[in-house]
C-alpha cells in the first residue's frame, strides 16, 4: 500500500503537467473552434449595432426589403425627448414653439426638418446649428449602440420594423461571439485550404526524409572516426539545435539574402545580386527544408549514434574476421539494429513537423506569395497575426483542431504500423 501511494505521489506532478499542457489546451481549442470569436466580437458579451456600411448584407441575413427600406429612411420625428435636448442647447422658446405646432410629426429627410427650424418665429439661423438641432430628433437606429437585446428590440418596434424581421436583425446586429459550425464549412470552401494541406504534406515528407537520412549518414560516418574527431564533428552538427531559432534563421538570412554571402561570391563572377531564399518558390522550399532539416538531423545523429554504440562490438569484430567491409557492416549489422530508433524518429519528427512553423515564420513568413504557407502557420496567421487586422480566433482554432485530429490519427497509425508494443515488452531472455 505504501509503495502504491508513493508511486501515485511521483506520478501526480506528471499527471498535472499533462492536464495543464496537453489536455486543457486541446479542450480549449475544441471550444474555440466552434465559435465565431474574433477581434471584432471580443471575448466577452457584445452589444447590438447595425453599421451603415453593412446594410447591403441585410438581405443575405434574411431581412425583408421593406424593413431594410424603413431602416434606411427612418427619418426624424419631433418627440419630447428631442425637444428636451433642444431646449438645453437652443432655448425654451424655440422648443415650446416647435412643441405647439409640430409635436409628433415625422420627416423623411433632415433638410425637411431644417426647413421647419428655419421657419419658426424664433428660428435657428446658422446652418451648422440647424443640422445639429435636427440630429436631436433622428429616429434611425443605424450606427446606434444598444447594450442589451431588449433595448435593441424596443428600438426596432419604435422604428416600425416588421416584427417578423426582429430575430434576423437581432442576430445580424449582435457584435459579440456565438456558437457556430461555420468555421469547418469555411475550411472546406476556401481555395487556400487545399494549398495549405499540400504545402504541409510536401514540407513534412521532404523534411522528414532529410532528417532521417542525413541523421543516419552523420551517425554512421562519425562512428568510424576516431573518438575525439567524431565528438568534434557531432558538436558542430548539433549547433543548429541548441542555437536560438531567431539567431539560427538570421544566419541563413545572412547567407542567402541579396546582400549575403552567396550573392557576394556569385557577384564576383558577374551574377546579379538576388535573394536566394525568396527569389522563387523552389528556392524558398529548398532553404526551408535545409533549415529545418539540419535541426532535425542533429537530433537523429545523437539518437542513432547512441544506438550504434549499443551494438555489441563483438558482432563488428566477427564481421571483420569474416571479411566484411564497412558497407556490409552498415547494411547487415548496423541498419537492422537501428530499426526501432528509426521508427521512433520517424513518428516523433512527423508529429513535430506537422505542428512546427517557427522556422518558416522567421525565414519566409509563408512567402513568396503564400507559396510556403503550411497549415500550422496558417492557423497562426489567422488567429494571432494577420494582415487584415481582424484576428479570427475561432477559425484559427478550427485550423489547429484539424492538426490535433491528424496528429492523433498519425500516432495511432504509427503504433499500429510499427508495432511499438514489441518495443515495450521484456526481452525473451528475461521472460
Amino acid at each position: 500500500m505504501t509503495s502504491r501511494t508513493l508511486g501515485i505521489g511521483f506520478l501526480t506532478p506528471a499527471l498535472v503537467a499533462v492536464f495543464i499542457f496537453f489536455f486543457l489546451p486541446v479542450m480549449l481549442t475544441v471550444v474555440f473552434a466552434f465559435t465565431n470569436m474574433s477581434t471584432s466580437t471580443g471575448i466577452t458579451d457584445g452589444d447590438y449595432r447595425i453599421i451603415g456600411d453593412r446594410l447591403r448584407n441585410l438581405s443575405d441575413a434574411g431581412v425583408s426589403q421593406a424593413s431594410i427600406d424603413k431602416l434606411e429612411a427612418a427619418g426624424y420625428q419631433i418627440t419630447e425627448a428631442g425637444l428636451a435636448a433642444l431646449a438645453e442647447q437652443f432655448g425654451e422658446d424655440t422648443a415650446d414653439e416647435l412643441r405647439d405646432d409640430f409635436l409628433g410629426q415625422s420627416y423623411a429627410k433632415r433638410r425637411d426638418l431644417e426647413r421647419v427650424l428655419r421657419s419658426l418665429d424664433d428660428p435657428i439661423r446658422k446652418t451648422r446649428d440647424r443640422k445639429a438641432a435636427a440630429d436631436l430628433f433622428a429616429v434611425s437606429i443605424i450606427n446606434t449602440r444598444f447594450d442589451t437585446e431588449e433595448e435593441f428590440r424596443a428600438a426596432l418596434t419604435s422604428t416600425g420594423i416588421d416584427a417578423g424581421d426582429h430575430d434576423a436583425l437581432t442576430r445580424f446586429a449582435y457584435t459579440g461571439w456565438g456558437w457556430t459550425r461555420d468555421n469547418f464549412r469555411l475550411l472546406l470552401e476556401l481555395p487556400s485550404t487545399l494549398r495549405y494541406a499540400a504545402n504541409t504534406a510536401f514540407y513534412v515528407l521532404c523534411t522528414l526524409s532529410f532528417n532521417i537520412l542525413f541523421g543516419l549518414f552523420l551517425a554512421i560516418s562519425t562512428f568510424y572516426l576516431p573518438a575525439k574527431l567524431a565528438n568534434t564533428f557531432r558538436a558542430i552538427w548539433f549547433l543548429p539545435r541548441i542555437l536560438p531559432p531567431v539567431l539560427y534563421v538570421l544566419m541563413w538570412n545572412w547567407f542567402t539574402w541579396d546582400t549575403g554571402f552567396i550573392s557576394t561570391v556569385t557577384g564576383w563572377f558577374g551574377v546579379p545580386q538576388q535573394n536566394w531564399m525568396m527569389q522563387t518558390t523552389t528556392r524558398a522550399w529548398t532553404v526551408i527544408i535545409l533549415i529545418n532539416g539540419f535541426v532535425g538531423a542533429s537530433l537523429g545523429m545523437i539518437l542513432f549514434s547512441s544506438a550504434i554504440k549499443a551494438i555489441p562490438t563483438s558482432m563488428l569484430y566477427a564481421s571483420e574476421v569474416d571479411g566484411a567491409n564497412r558497407w556490409q557492416q552498415v547494411r547487415y549489422i548496423i541498419l537492422p539494429q537501428l530499426r526501432w530508433p528509426i521508427l521512433f524518429m520517424t513518428a516523433y519528427q512527423t508529429l513535430s513537423l506537422l505542428t512546427s512553423f517557427e522556422y518558416i515564420l522567421l525565414a519566409t513568413d509563408g512567402g513568396p506569395g503564400r507559396a510556403t504557407e503550411v497549415w500550422a502557420l496558417a492557423a497562426y496567421h489567422t488567429a494571432l497575426n494577420n494582415y487584415g487586422g481582424n484576428l479570427q480566433y475561432g477559425l484559427g482554432a478550427a485550423y489547429a483542431l484539424v492538426l490535433v485530429v491528424i496528429g492523433i490519427a498519425a500516432s495511432a497509425l504509427y503504433l499500429r504500423l510499427f508495432n511499438f508494443r514489441e518495443l515495450l515488452i521484456k526481452p525473451r531472455i528475461e521472460q
